[in-house]
């Protein structure tokens, strides 16, 4: 069983865990920099249902402020798909 592992091991080159460790790196990346994002989309669209539900008349306002809202948080998420095409594309 070691042996096996040592044979299989010889065969991995530093090229080769450099890119396993970029693909990591950029997957790890949008994943976490992708979940802020998505829980505060949430909890902003929500909110704003919420008091919509309370206050009929203020749904203009409220919706584009939503709108406003939602895409400063998404930029979190852009930016974290940015690094990771750094990652993947650029890093040596």
């Amino acid at each position: 069983m070691v042996q096996e592992a040592q044979v299989a091991a010889a065969g991995v080159s530093g090229a080769d865990l450099v890119q396993v460790a970029k693909f990591l790196a950029a997957g790890l990346c949008m994943g976490i920099g992708s979940l802020g994002p998505g829980i505060g989309i949430g909890n902003v669209v929500a909110h704003a249902l919420d008091s919509t539900a309370r206050q009929p008349e203020m749904r203009a306002p409220l919706f584009s402020t939503m709108i406003i809202g939602c895409a400063f948080v998404e930029t979190t998420a852009i930016y974290a798909l940015l690094v990771s095409i750094i990652l993947l594309f650029v890093a040596k």
